[in-house]
């Protein structure tokens, strides 16, 4: 546990944190041999990192497999052996520039097909979202209707004629009327609701 600590604290610092402040005083300095030399040990550490998940899975019950870890990252980035710059010539380089076009029609391919994916799940998505909201649209509407039924013309207009017995000139219905009518509402919203329930 202490090796596995210890090598990931070297791979952050020294395998990434260093060089990345390197690569910023390249940048700045617009030096282009300091931008081959780091674009190279970039390129390296990518496929270390790659291959590093599948190391850690499998080869982790070798002695001192941490240990060479940290080796190999100072190796990278010791300017005397310039292990970088002698991995990425001897084996990386001829093997991209053999394989190349291979690789760039793979990735065009494989653009196409993730924009063709997104496109297609992205309808699939619209049309689940817009069929929710329709039955939800629907459902409401159903709800609010039977509701408006459940008071028929009968009642709405026995309510009316209460209002406009109570005389010229008074808006208040009497006593009887409006109790009446409270209830008629009442027992008509009660069995609705019964209605609904079972």
């Amino acid at each position: 546990m202490v090796s596995w600590i210890i090598s990931r604290l070297v791979v952050l610092v020294f395998g990434t944190l260093y060089p990345a402040y390197s690569s910023y005083k390249a940048v700045k300095s617009k030096d282009v041999k300091e931008y081959v030399k780091w674009m190279m040990y970039w390129i390296i550490f990518a496929l270390f990192t790659a291959v590093e998940v599948f190391t850690d899975m499998f080869l982790c019950w070798i002695p001192f497999y941490y240990e060479l870890k940290i080796a190999f990252v100072v190796w990278l980035l010791s300017p005397y052996t310039k292990g970088s710059s002698v991995l990425y010539r001897k084996f990386v380089h001829p093997t991209l520039s053999s394989k190349e076009k291979d690789i760039d029609e793979y990735i065009c391919q494989a653009k196409d097909k993730s924009y063709d994916t997104l496109v297609h799940f992205g309808r699939k998505g619209l049309n689940v979202a817009a069929t929710a909201a329709v039955m939800a649209a629907t459902k409401s509407q159903g709800v609010l209707s039977d509701r408006l039924r459940s008071f028929s013309m009968q009642d709405l207009s026995s309510y009316e004629s209460d209002s406009v017995n109570t005389g010229p000139g008074t808006t208040t219905q009497p006593a009887a009327a409006q109790h009446r009518t409270r209830a008629m509402m009442r027992s008509k919203s009660e069995s609705y609701n019964k209605g609904e329930q079972t």
